[in-house]
Order: C-alpha cells, then sequence, then structure tokens
C-alpha cells in the first residue's frame, strides 16, 4: 500500500472511530461524546462577522459564551441552537460545564464545537482556565438544551443589508426552546398567496422585490422543527414587521417559542 492510500485509510478509520463515539460512548445518559477546540480573540469572544449572520447579537448574547459547529451546523438550521457542554478531564473539569450557544460554523481536529475562548475556559474548575486552556482540545459531553432569554420575546431583525423597498432580507434572534427553523415564508398581498424565502446563509432569509401592498405590516410564518415532541409545525406572525420597515432594526413578535 502507498503512502498515500495508507494515509487515506487511516483518516478513513479515524472519521468511522468518530461517529461510533459521538454515537455510543454515552449511552447511558443524554450526553453524547465528541472533542472541543476554541478560538482566540483580543477580548475572548466571538466574531461579528461568523456564519450564521447574527452580526454584533453573535457576538455578544450569552455573555460572549458561544460556538462555531460543523456537523452541528444542518445549513444553517442549527444557528442560535443551545447546548450544555462538559469536558472530561476530570482534575480540570467541573461537573456542570457551561451553557452555549452556535453563532457560528467552525471546524477543529475532529470536534464537533469550536468555542469562543471565553466559553472554554468556564468548561474548568475554579483556578484551573489557564491549565485547560492549555491542552487546547479536550472530550466534552454535550446535550441539547432550551433557549432562554429570561422573558425576552421572539424578535425578526432586518438586516443591515436590505434596501427597502426591494430588498427584504431578515433572521430571527431571541429565539427559545429547542426548535430549528427549516422554513421561512411571506405574504403576497398582490396575489394572495404565501411565497418561500430564500435561506441565504445561517439564519438569514430573504427575498426581491416582495409585495407589501396593504395592511398594517407584513405578515410572516415559518416552519420549525424539535421541541419537546419533536414536530414539525407553522408559526403565522400577522404584522411581524411594519410595510415601512427599515434595515438594521429589531422588531418585537409578541411570541416565544417555548
Amino acid at each position: 500500500m502507498g503512502s498515500s492510500q495508507h494515509y487515506d485509510f487511516i483518516v478513513s478509520k479515524l472519521g468511522l472511530a468518530l461517529v461510533a463515539v459521538v454515537s455510543l460512548c454515552c449511552a447511558d445518559d443524554p450526553y453524547l461524546c465528541s472533542r472541543a477546540t476554541y478560538f482566540g480573540s483580543p477580548d475572548c469572544i466571538a466574531k461579528p462577522n461568523g456564519a450564521c449572520g447574527f452580526g454584533e447579537f453573535g457576538r455578544t448574547v450569552n455573555n460572549g459564551e458561544v460556538i462555531g459547529v460543523s456537523r452541528l451546523f444542518r445549513n444553517g438550521s442549527g444557528c442560535g441552537a443551545c447546548y450544555q457542554v462538559r469536558c472530561t478531564v476530570q482534575t480540570h473539569c467541573s461537573d456542570d460545564g457551561t451553557k452555549v450557544m452556535v453563532m457560528d460554523y467552525g471546524v477543529g481536529p475532529y470536534t464537533d464545537f469550536v468555542m469562543s475562548e471565553r466559553a472554554y475556559a468556564n468548561l474548568a474548575r475554579p483556578k484551573m482556565a489557564d491549565q485547560l486552556l492549555a491542552y487546547g482540545v479536550v472530550d466534552i459531553e454535550y446535550r441539547r438544551i432550551p433557549c432562554n432569554y429570561g422573558g425576552k420575546n421572539l424578535m425578526i431583525k432586518v438586516h443591515e443589508r436590505s434596501h427597502y423597498p426591494y430588498y427584504l432580507a431578515i433572521l430571527p434572534i431571541y429565539q427559545a426552546g429547542t426548535y430549528d427553523v427549516i422554513d421561512f415564508q411571506i405574504w403576497q398581498e398582490d396575489c394572495k398567496e404565501w411565497r418561500g424565502m430564500r435561506r441565504v446563509y445561517g439564519a438569514v432569509w430573504d427575498m426581491q422585490n416582495p409585495s407589501l401592498e396593504g395592511g398594517a405590516g407584513v405578515k410572516l410564518r415559518f416552519q420549525v422543527s424539535g421541541g419537546a415532541t419533536a414536530e414539525t409545525k407553522w408559526v403565522q406572525l400577522a404584522n411581524a414587521i411594519p410595510c415601512d420597515w427599515k434595515a438594521g432594526v429589531e422588531y418585537d413578535t409578541s411570541i416565544q417559542l417555548n
């Protein structure tokens, strides 16, 4: 076997081993097993241009304890999901670990989580953060948990690159629960029908030349999957944003996904 073929064989075996670890190593409890690393930044939190499209919200939400994921990104439907993560080095890792939110796409060495430095350090026991950071990569256990924003409603943000009235791009923020948004539609007043929006990237959905004549505001609906019952359902928002919407503004939907 040539050296290139031998290397491909090893990589293939490692990939299969990782799948087995993620699927089976924690079969006795609700946690799955993987690995985590972290990225450095001057303020120990994330960059504002993450692949989910959350901007400054994605950098500072959850006190900067945010992550990038690869396998769990799921073409953007994994954006905004929350996880309980704990590492397994008994001498260095706390029992409960920390809670993190998906705000970016990230790839590490056989890892599911690329964490902000602040989030990674909070996996550690008191006064053990520096030692844990020195590891660079650690084995972890993780599980999906409901996001909680302390009673704040779901908001629809009009993306900064929107241009009234010709181009509308939106994204949901402060989305509680364990649902994934898998579709977005907007009511077209001229032809009296729902029209699908396009997932541009991450959590951002858009439409060219939306027909918004009449009514007090823009009617939206989005489809979610997951939750405690693993259901799929539509959530309709009447007048979610005003007809004279403005780029960069966040609009309160008066509802939440619990």
